[in-house]
């Protein structure tokens, strides 16, 4: 990581009242480079040749979950999934459709304009406003026959 990026890292931290530690930057990090909410196994196996154990990984996943840098989802399988709030870096939006694999279980965001929402006569005002969470359900194109 670059000293700026790490700086970068340090003052982000340090706003949200959290202190900067080899764990919660290695956790942050392996958030940023996904393209995918990640589980906490996920991020644990990235993480592995680092000797963080899964307890330090689980606590920075939900310290920065509360800080609000990151978002815990869970898509209805029961498993929780953690991805980067948007930070303009990324094209992670505050909500976003995600794409579950019925298959496999694999989990991808979807991209701007897959899905669109709009305001309809009978639907929550949530719908119009875009404060839902979209889902979509199917195979992916590695368990596609």
């Amino acid at each position: 990581m670059a000293a700026q990026d790490a700086q970068a890292l340090r003052t982000l931290f340090h706003s949200l009242g959290l202190r900067s530690t080899g764990a919660r930057v290695a956790v942050y990090r392996a958030l940023t480079d996904s393209q995918r909410p990640l589980t906490h196994a996920e991020v644990s196996a990235e993480l592995a040749e680092t000797g963080f154990d899964h307890a330090t990984i689980f606590r920075n996943l939900n310290d920065l979950t509360a800080a609000g840098v990151v978002v815990r989802t869970d898509l209805g399988d029961h498993v929780w999934r953690f991805e980067l709030r948007g930070d303009g870096n990324k094209s992670h939006r505050e909500q976003h459709p995600h794409f579950l694999c019925t298959d496999c279980g694999t989990v991808s965001c979807l991209p701007e304009g897959a899905i669109a929402m709009r305001k309809v006569r009978g639907a929550p005002k949530a719908v119009g406003l875009n404060k839902v969470v979209v889902q979509v359900q199917g195979l992916c194109d590695e368990c596609r026959p």
